[in-house]
């Protein structure tokens, strides 16, 4: 047995470089993901009813003392998942349910969340798990603050987390998830209103959705005496170059599904498409507010 060249120890014992022949899920470090998000209020409405949110869940490793020469353990280590979350109120208080749901969330994550950034498949169930009973706990939220006020609070509640090239995304409500890749559009979400099927279909001009589609809602968080929120929760993959799309019915109530795609495919960054999306609405005059969230992703092989 001979030491190696440094002087350090045995060949045997030089350490593989990270992340080397371990038995884990890849490391989501080297993901890079570009946000952008735009929200316009309403001229029509005394307060802007849509909320969103972006966060960025971290683990690090970093050394602090050792004896080990330079090299032999990485000085610092990051990783990270994202989220993003948005939220439409409905009815009078709607500003106030829109809140109450995003902040919410916000605080179970921080109290109850795994902040898992690698995932395998018992991870994901725990990931989807660990979803459903926070929109359970966020609707519980806005049913008692709700009876507080004359017509309660109730809000849609849209969120995506990703972590790698895991996406997940839970639901509730008609504020939509898009998937864009390869210059095509995705709607990942189903609306959940009466109406489903008809918003969005080609054979529905857009100039025909004069009402607020959100007094057809079937399901948002905060109802009352509908036996609890229909809570959808999906699981896909994320290629290279991907870009996650969240917005309120302010948007897609105003332009179809293929000039929002139009708008996606000028590229720029993802504040650029926010941009963009938020313009259409506006010269198509909609009466809602409109929000979007854009995610471009960078994920190397």
């Amino acid at each position: 047995m001979t030491a190696d060249k440094s002087g350090h120890g045995p060949r045997w014992l030089t350490m593989p470089p990270f992340p080397g022949h371990f038995d884990s899920p890849a490391p989501s470090a080297d993901v890079r993901v570009d946000f952008g998000a735009r929200s316009r209020q309403s001229p029509q409405r005394p307060a802007n009813e849509d909320h969103y949110l972006i966060l960025r869940l971290g683990r690090a490793q970093e050394t602090l003392l050792t004896s080990l020469p330079d090299g032999e353990v990485p000085r610092r280590f990051d990783e990270f998942a994202y989220g993003m979350v948005i939220a439409d109120g409905v009815g009078q208080a709607g500003e106030a349910a829109s809140r109450l749901a995003v902040s919410t969330l916000a605080h179970l994550a921080v109290y109850f969340g795994k902040w898992n950034v690698r995932i395998d498949e018992p991870i994901a169930e725990e990931v989807m798990d660990r979803a459903e009973r926070f929109y359970k706990n966020v609707d519980s939220t806005l049913v008692q603050a709700g009876r507080r006020t004359p017509l309660g609070l109730q809000s849609t509640l849209t969120a995506v987390y990703t972590a790698g090239d895991e996406l997940f995304f839970v639901h509730v409500g008609d504020s939509r998830a898009y998937l864009f890749r390869d210059n095509e559009l995705m709607q990942l979400t189903h609306d959940h209103h009466s109406g489903h099927g008809l918003i969005g279909s080609p054979s529905v001009d857009i100039a025909d959705r004069s009402q607020d589609l959100h007094q057809a809602l079937k399901s948002t968080l905060g109802r009352t005496g509908v036996g609890g929120p229909r809570i959808d929760i999906e699981r896909c993959g994320l290629l290279d170059g991907d870009a996650i799309l969240l917005c309120t019915n302010g948007l897609t109530d105003a332009v179809d599904d293929a000039r929002i795609a139009d708008a996606l495919r000028q590229g720029g960054t993802a504040d650029d498409r926010c941009r963009a999306l938020i313009n259409l609405a506006i010269n198509e005059q909609g009466h809602d507010d409109v929000t979007a969230l854009v995610a471009q992703y960078s994920i190397p092989e």
